[in-house]
This record gives structure tokens, sequence and C-alpha cells, in this order.
């Protein structure tokens, strides 16, 4: 306990300290749940302890905004939305960063690095805070990379940002609510699963049956 208390008592395991990150932390505060907004949390230590372990060169703003802004799109005003989740997402924290003046290449990472989140094999490639926001959600989430972590890192944030009882579940269902009105959204990616887990119904679109049902003659 006293090495973990050490931990979130030193910068690393703050946010960045800055006019910005507090309106980021602010505005998606205000505009989500609890839960993921403790998971988003989450995701940007988790990130930034990688970055900081592997000597990566990473813009904690940035970061921090891709952390905070990655499940967004999974709140209410989206539900209906003919988008991706990670598209809504990545759409508000340009415009957020847009109006605060960030740079255009910046404000272009971040996008990315929200799109991308769920999208495996290419992340890792990219620039830094791309390849970090996706290996920690993929961390909060499954898991992988858990033992990567020190298990005084582990409960120094967790401390902070504490898992809710059951969370497992929880964000499963959290991605169901917001996915099961625009289920169209889901196809081509690992979103269908939480459609699948939670509505015995639910049909996946085949990539093979559109092959073989394409307009195409052979």
């Amino acid at each position: 306990m006293t090495i973990a208390t050490d931990l979130i008592e030193s910068p690393a395991f703050a946010p960045p300290d800055s006019a910005l990150a507090r309106a980021i932390g602010d505005f998606v505060r205000d505009r989500t749940s609890e839960l993921l907004f403790r998971h988003s949390m989450r995701v940007y230590f988790w990130a930034s302890l990688e970055g900081q372990r592997r000597q990566l060169k990473f813009d904690p703003e940035l970061l921090y905004a891709g952390a905070m802004f990655h499940d967004f799109g999974l709140t209410p005003a989206y539900n209906r939305s003919d988008l991706r989740f990670e598209v809504n997402g990545a759409n508000a924290a340009r415009d957020f960063l847009k109006d605060h003046g960030v740079p255009e290449p910046d404000v272009e990472r971040t996008w990315l690095a929200i799109a991308l989140h769920t999208t495996p094999g290419i992340p890792q490639h990219l620039h830094p805070e791309i390849a970090l926001i996706h290996s920690a959600t993929a961390l909060d989430v499954v898991g992988r990379g858990y033992e990567s972590l020190a298990a005084a890192e582990r409960e120094a944030v967790l401390s902070r940002y504490p898992r809710e009882s059951g969370f497992k579940e929880q964000i499963i269902d959290a991605f169901y609510e917001a996915l099961k009105e625009r289920p169209q959204t889901t196809a081509g990616s690992l979103n269908d699963d939480y459609l699948a887990c939670r509505d015995p119904f639910f049909q996946r679109t085949d990539v093979c049956t559109l092959i073989r049902n394409s307009p195409w003659r052979d």
C-alpha cells in the first residue's frame, strides 16, 4: 500500500495540468456515465504508463484527449447515429479541440487514435498516441497486457479510479445499449460481438454471403 500511495501522489498519476486538459475532463464528465468516465481515466493512466515504460515520445494532452473521448460515441446522443461509435467520438473530439485552438495535425492525430482504437493490427504502427490508446483500451476491457504492469501500478490507478463491481458485464451492457439501435454500424468490426452476446436473434453480416450475393456475374 505504501508503494501505491507514493505512486499515486506522483506527477505520473495526474492528468496533464493544463487549461485544455481540465476543459476536456469537465466536458466529458458532464456527458458520460460514471462507468465510462472511470474507464476513460484508467485508459489514460494505462496508456501513459506504457508510454513511459517504452520510452515513447507522446503528447500528454493529446493522449488525454484520446482517452477521454474514445468512448464518447457510446453516449445517448449518438444512439441512432449512422456512424460507428468510434467515429462519433473522434468527431466530437475534433470539434472540441478545434474550438480550443489545437493545431490541425494534432487534431488529426487524436481523431485517428479514437477512430482506430478498436481496430486491431494497425494502430501499433502509427503515432504513439494512436498506438497507446489502442493498447490501453484493450488492457482495461479484456486485460491484454495485464502482466506488463507492476502490481503497485495497477493498485495505484485502481485506488483512484476503481473498476465497478461487475464491470465486465456492465461494460458489455453499455456497448449493447448504445449499439442496439444502430446494428448496421457494427458490421465488419468486433462491435457486433456485443449485440450477439445480448440479443439471441441478432444476425451478423457475413462477408462471404455478401460476396456470393453481389451483382457481379461469374
